[in-house]
């Protein structure tokens, strides 16, 4: 299976995909794309796929918790939230290409727009499930509704079942920083800094506690809010034996969820957030690393499907041409 192009509205990922890849960039977006762009590279292919994965921000359950937080209706601009659930349909039904997956937060099945978006399948065998991404050999408590559809024949998404891997056995053996420092020979193998006040936090914090370990003087006031109960990650140690919760955009900063070290006085560095994503140790994500701001570099990290996750699918739809050959050999 070979990626010839990858699409995407932000030009800083032209350098990954080019990078790390033989495939082509280009910046677009997938409202205004257009079909014959992609048609063209397809063109000479046997078989043809196209993958999508709109961002999951407006399904998360944290978007949807800020949006009641700050008094936002549930539905309001919701034609703006599922406008590329719907553009990724409508490429689908203008290029007809053989294969087609879509990886998107679980909420999201729930929503209106998905079934307009499998109404738009007519002519595919089609199949999608929620993946509990530790079951696909993954570090990470994610999980993701995942679509996958063949014009081929009949294809099905497989219960996984692959030995877990745990924060220890990805990134044990990276060297050891403190909070603000780099490593000289990794540039992205950095931590961000931390203020005397969570310093002083993260050395009361214990793997896999809470807030609730600290003394009383260190509890922020948001803490003693009854909302305050239903975040106990904030500020959280990773467990080394277990795996890592679901890495975001903001998976760099130690009060942005469970992101402390399971043992060093910081946050998990950049590079420790890529691995926990299955990126190798190696990935490139910008030309000048050690310069780039965490915020840059968390997007674009965060925002990523999962490296596992795209590799069980690839390796599900090479079986499934590969069975399809088979049978139509057979006759």
């Amino acid at each position: 299976m070979t990626v010839k192009l990858g699409v995407d509205i932000d030009p800083e990922c032209a350098h990954p995909i080019e990078k790390n890849s033989t495939a082509k960039s280009l910046q677009a977006d997938v409202a205004s794309l257009d079909p014959a762009i992609v048609s063209h590279v397809f063109e000479n292919a046997s078989v043809s796929l196209l993958a999508g994965c709109a961002p999951c921000q407006p399904f998360s359950t944290y978007s949807r918790a800020a949006k009641q937080k700050h008094g936002v209706q549930a539905g309001k601009n919701r034609s703006e939230d599922w406008r590329l659930v719907e553009h990724f349909g409508n490429l689908v039904e203008q290029i007809q290409p053989d294969l087609v997956t879509m990886e998107n937060v679980p909420p999201l099945a729930q929503q209106p727009i998905f079934q307009r978006f499998l109404e738009k399948l007519t002519g595919y065998w089609v199949d999608w499930r929620v993946v509990e991404c530790q079951t696909i050999g993954l570090p990470q408590t994610r999980k993701r509704l995942v679509l996958v559809a063949s014009r081929l024949g009949p294809i099905t998404i497989p219960e996984f079942d692959r030995p877990p891997a745990t924060v220890r056995s990805v990134i044990g053996e990276l060297p050891q920083l403190s909070a603000g420092g780099h490593d000289p020979i990794d540039s992205l193998h950095r931590a961000s800094r931390l203020s005397s006040l969570n310093l002083r936090r993260i050395r009361h914090s214990k793997p896999g506690g809470t807030w609730r370990d600290w003394p009383e003087e260190l509890r922020s006031s948001c803490h003693l809010k009854n909302t305050g109960a239903t975040y106990p990650s904030v500020y959280g140690r990773m467990k080394w034996d277990a795996p890592a919760p679901t890495i975001t955009t903001q998976c760099f900063g130690y009060g942005n969820g469970r992101f402390g070290h399971p043992e060093q006085d910081r946050a998990i560095s950049l590079r420790e957030a890529s691995m926990l994503q299955g990126f190798p140790k190696q990935y490139s994500f910008l030309p000048d690393e050690r310069n780039a701001s965490f915020d840059k570099l968390g997007r674009l990290i965060g925002n990523a499907v999962p490296v596992k996750l795209g590799e069980v699918i690839g390796e599900l739809f090479s079986e499934h041409v590969a069975k399809v050959r088979e049978i139509a050999t057979r006759h």
